[in-house]
């Protein structure tokens, strides 16, 4: 048996040491924290206000935009706090929480992309019955289903870890935030089972929900090229051109992010950045610039609300 002396803090190391690069970084990543904010609840105002969408397809629109604002705000803030403080500390505690968030909110994300190309599958199989196979009450349980889903997930994880794992003093993360993964190499005691536990949680979690995405997609593109016009192909495309971008930033920077090594590298970080940063930024724009109908919705909310103001 040895000693372990138990600490209370961490030290993050973030995105650079350089007081300048941190004062650039600072008024960069607040830019974009604050766009992310804007269009996300611009997207939530906008989809709640107009009964013209008022549909499965925004339901699960209006879900991922509060998602991306609770995902976004996890780490963010705390980043930004770090680019300005000398100590750069977080509580061990603070740092479990944030550590449990972000894999939630995470987690929630990725059942919430396979619930949506579900709901695209369905719409472009049968558009006659999309509202009868996708009700009101369906809608909510699968909502209800991703969060539930995602949060026993994290809360058997973090409690795991924060029963077995011991940490050591000056300890320092080499990241940005408490990601789960980057706890192990920190702990004095065993993590065997931590990592096996995060290890099956993962592959049944996300891979999991990302073969979902794939069966959709795969039963999309069949019929759709069951479709004898081009105009109707096109049609059905661009129903699900929006949905499969973010797929492609979410999975993409995610699955990369985690199969890099956990030693905070420069690339692992960036696409930690991208995933957790950029993605919850880049949706509302992705959702208003590619569809006809939000933009629409826009138009006619800023007519009504700022038109008379001219």
């Amino acid at each position: 048996m040895k000693n372990y002396s138990a600490i209370s803090e961490f030290v993050l190391l973030g995105l650079s040491t350089d007081p300048y690069i941190q004062a650039i970084l600072f008024v960069l990543f607040l830019l974009i924290y604050l766009l992310s904010l804007t269009g996300n609840f611009l997207m939530l105002l906008v989809i709640r206000a107009d009964s013209h969408l008022h549909t499965p397809m925004y339901f699960f629109l209006r879900q991922l935009s509060f998602l991306d604002l609770c995902h976004s705000s996890v780490t963010v803030p705390k980043m930004l706090e770090t680019l300005l403080s000398e100590s750069k500390t977080i509580f061990v505690e603070s740092c479990l929480a944030q550590a449990f968030l972000v894999f939630a909110t995470g987690g929630t994300e990725a059942c919430l992309l396979a619930v949506m190309a579900y709901d695209r599958y369905a719409a472009i199989s049968s558009p006659l019955l999309y509202g009868q196979v996708m009700s009101n009450p369906l809608c909510v349980g699968l909502v209800w289903g991703s969060w539930g889903l995602a949060f026993v997930d994290a809360l058997i994880n973090i409690l795991l870890a924060a029963a077995n794992l011991n940490f050591c003093e000056g300890q320092t993360i080499p990241h940005f935030s408490c990601e789960l993964s980057s706890l192990f190499p920190l702990s004095c005691s065993e993590t065997s089972a931590n990592f096996t536990l995060l290890l099956c949680s993962s592959v049944l979690h996300f891979f999991g929900t990302f073969l979902m995405i794939v069966s959709s997609y795969a039963r999309i593109v069949s019929t759709i090229l069951s479709i004898s016009s081009t105009s109707g192909r096109s049609k059905a495309f661009s129903t699900c051109s929006s949905h499969l971008t973010t797929v492609i930033l979410f999975y993409g920077s995610g699955f990369i992010s985690y199969l890099l090594p956990t030693s905070g590298s420069p690339m692992k970080m960036i696409f930690s950045l991208q995933y957790s940063v950029i993605t919850p930024m880049l949706n509302p724009l992705i959702y208003s610039l590619k569809n006809k109908e939000v933009k629409a919705a826009m138009g006619r909310m800023f007519r009504k609300y700022f038109h008379p103001l001219m």
